[in-house]
Formats: structure tokens, sequence, C-alpha cells
């Protein structure tokens, strides 16, 4: 399988797994990425998801296939436009609009395709090895699925213009300007991933996964008055909760809640 799913807990472990290949994208990730989400998304014990590269692959995901003709190629205009409506449901959107938090572990190379998948991610943890590139400019395209402006938004303009035009992004670095949020030894990378989706996991989940659609939805708001707005509306819906109830009730008790997700 190019794709593995492992559940542990109240985390599930979604894996690109093409070793051989340094963990190379291919069309048969779509269907395995979509059909693990999915099954993340209907799992009420899932609370966490983390993405990875297989270890054996020796990278995180080493992008696209260059040595296949038909990569970055469409027949004609005619196949490009037919094919628009499938872009609804490429994982780059299905990831942004998952509504439980995703941590990126990156163990490796990142790198065009590979790269922006982990710009669809909510927190990212770099080991040491990490390394991020965009080479499709060299390659006379351009980052595609909104990469170039997905990554702006982790890291701003000027930065995320230097990743386009193929500079790379060590791990130490990316850490540095907010890419990574945590950037640990290689051997340290899962240990870390799991420790922070543990800790999200521990949450109550409806306010988890409402944060993270505030931080997504509001980037998309041109002010933060509305924004604010939409957040009261989050807000208000929260307070009618059990695990609201809970978290107050063991605040003041000086005990630990438990959260039923209700």
């Amino acid at each position: 399988m190019p794709v593995l799913y492992e559940k542990r807990g109240s985390i599930g472990i979604v894996t690109l797994s093409r070793p051989k290949n340094r963990n190379a994208w291919a069309p048969d990730f779509y269907d395995s990425i979509e059909e693990y989400f999915a099954e993340m998304e209907a799992d009420d014990e899932i609370r966490c998801a983390i993405l990875t590269g297989d270890e054996a692959g020796g990278a995180f995901c080493a992008g696209a296939n260059l040595k296949d003709p038909n990569t970055h190629s469409h027949p004609s205009t005619a196949d490009f436009i037919k094919g628009l409506p499938r872009l609804k449901k490429q994982p780059f959107t299905m990831l942004n609009n998952f509504a439980k938090p995703i941590v990126c572990a990156v163990n490796g190379y990142a790198i065009g395709i590979g790269c922006i998948i982990t710009f669809c991610c909510d927190l990212i943890v770099a080991s040491e090895k990490a390394e991020w590139r965009l080479p499709q400019v060299a390659l006379g395209i351009i980052p595609a699925y909104g990469g170039s402006a997905r990554l702006a938004r982790w890291i701003g303009r000027g930065q995320a213009m230097r990743v386009a035009m193929g500079f790379p992004l060590k791990g130490e670095e990316a850490h540095r300007i907010g890419l990574a949020q945590w950037y640990v030894p290689h051997d340290k990378l899962m240990d870390q991933a799991m420790e922070v989706a543990d800790h999200i996991a521990g949450m109550p989940p409806l306010a988890a996964r409402l944060v993270k659609e505030s931080m997504n939805r509001s980037l998309d708001i041109p002010n933060i008055t509305d924004a604010a707005l939409a957040d009261a509306y989050r807000f208000m819906a929260l307070e009618f909760t059990e695990d609201r109830a809970e978290a107050h009730d063991a605040w003041r008790e000086k005990r630990t809640p438990s959260f039923k997700g209700a």
C-alpha cells in the first residue's frame, strides 16, 4: 500500500509510503489519503491526526515522479478543463477542511507536491533532517494547489517568495521563521509528534475543531471585526456543550477533566 494507516488510541497516523522512491507522490496517493482521512473524520475516538513519511524512504515525500514523461502534462486544454471538478477533491483542500487538527511530522526532504501538502496541516514538527523545496519554477511551472499562497500564510510573502523561487528551507530555519513549531533530533521526531497529538487529543474535541475552523476561515475574512463576530457564534455554540461544563467544573474542583465530545 502506498499510504499506511495506524490508529493509536485517539490518534490516527497516516504515512506516505513508497520507500523505494523516497516516498514519491503518485496518483494512487489521492484515493488512499481521502479514504483514511474520511475514516478518521467518522471515528469519534480519533481526536487528532499525524501525517508523516515512511522512514525507510529517507524522506517525507520526494514530490512528483519526473521520470514519467506525462508528469505535469495534460493531453489537451479540453482535458484540463474537464478535470477541473476533480480539483475540489484533491487532498490539499480535503486536509485543509478536515475538521480535526493535523500534526505534520516532517522527517526529511519535502519536495514539490510533498512540500505543499505540509502547508495544509495545522502544526508542524520538523526533524533535523527536514528540508522543504519547491522546484516547480525551475521546471517551467508554478507550485500548484495554492502552494505559494498557502506558504505565505505561514511565513509571510517575502519568505514564501524565496522558497517559491527554488531556495531550500532547512528544518532549523523553518522553525526559526515559524513554519515548524517544533524542531527536534531526528530520532525524537515521532515522539514529539505523538506528544503534541496527545496534548491535542486531551483537549475538548469540539473546541479543538472550532479553533481550527476559526483559524482557517478567519484568514479568508477581510477584516478582524467580521472575523470576531464569527468567533462569537462559535463561542456561544461551545457554551452549551457538556465538555465546556466539565472543563470548568474540573478546573474548580482541581481534577483531571473527562471529555466526551458532546
